[in-house]
């Protein structure tokens, strides 16, 4: 039987009228802008008790211009009133797009396991290399970046100098991991640090020659296992090398959580 609407074209009947149009539905007002390390918007709070920075072997996590409004902060873990407010400091997502994806999940499962309450922040800003997925090859991109070029005589972006100098101010810990203890050895004078070992050693530590740019930076660096984690007690600074080696991905894992760990500890909570 066919059904009963293939009629109605035959009995030529007039459409209905066309339903009135709802109403707009009223649109949020605009987020207020927001510093790298400033409260959420829609959720006041303290200022983080920590700050931890992460990136791949490009060097990208922190040498940037300050994000423009309602961009600086996208995520939030559930509030927890016990735990040490930390702030998480990206920058895109992949080796070549910006951090190192498995340092970033690493320090968020660290961090979620020691009871921190977690905030990220990136920047965003053109990058020096970026990833055309589409293709599956490298894109050219412009950068306020300067360390892959200008090795120890890079210029760290004033938004992020500034709050990394606030932060060490206040005796605030800091935690960085892979490369981004440059950013610690160029901006606190005498900083302690560890990108790993001071040599090659056949390939295992590729990156070994950022030691000698720490060190003519003016910072001290130590030489430390992949697995371990650096404490400049003095400065309240957390380092661990990261994927400066290259090794397993459960031994990253291991060391970032050594520095996780220093870090939260030195928050006092």
């Amino acid at each position: 039987m066919a059904p009963c609407w293939t009629a109605l074209p035959l009995l030529q009947r007039e459409p209905p009228p066309p339903s009135p149009s709802p109403p707009p539905l009223p649109r949020a007002p605009r987020p207020a802008a927001r510093s790298p390390c400033s409260p959420h918007a829609a959720r006041p709070q303290p200022a983080p008790a920590a700050m931890l920075a992460a990136c791949g072997p490009p060097f990208r996590a922190a040498l940037c211009r300050a994000a423009p409004p309602g961009i600086a902060a996208f995520h939030s873990s559930s509030p927890r009133p016990r735990g040490a407010r930390v702030a998480v400091v990206l920058s895109g997502c992949g080796v070549y797009d910006g951090t190192e994806i498995h340092e970033a999940s690493a320090i968020l499962v660290h961090l979620s396991r020691g009871g921190a309450e977690v905030q990220m922040y990136a920047p965003d800003v053109p990058q020096m290399h970026v990833v055309d997925h589409s293709k599956g090859q490298p894109a050219e991109a412009e950068s306020r970046s300067t360390f892959a070029v200008d090795g120890k005589d890079c210029k760290v972006n004033r938004e992020v100098e500034r709050v990394l100098k606030d932060f060490h101010k206040a005796g605030k810990p800091i935690g960085l991991c892979c490369i981004s203890p440059v950013l610690a050895a160029k901006v606190l004078s005498g900083a302690e640090v560890t990108v790993g070992h001071e040599e090659e050693e056949g390939g295992k530590w590729p990156y070994a020659g950022t030691a000698g740019a720490i060190k003519e930076l003016g910072g001290k660096h130590c030489v430390k296992e992949v697995t371990e984690a650096h404490v400049d007690t003095k400065n309240k600074v957390v380092t661990t090398p990261a994927f400066m080696c290259e090794t397993e991905l459960h031994h990253i894992f291991d060391g970032i959580g050594a520095m996780v760990k220093n870090v939260l500890k030195l928050t006092g909570k």
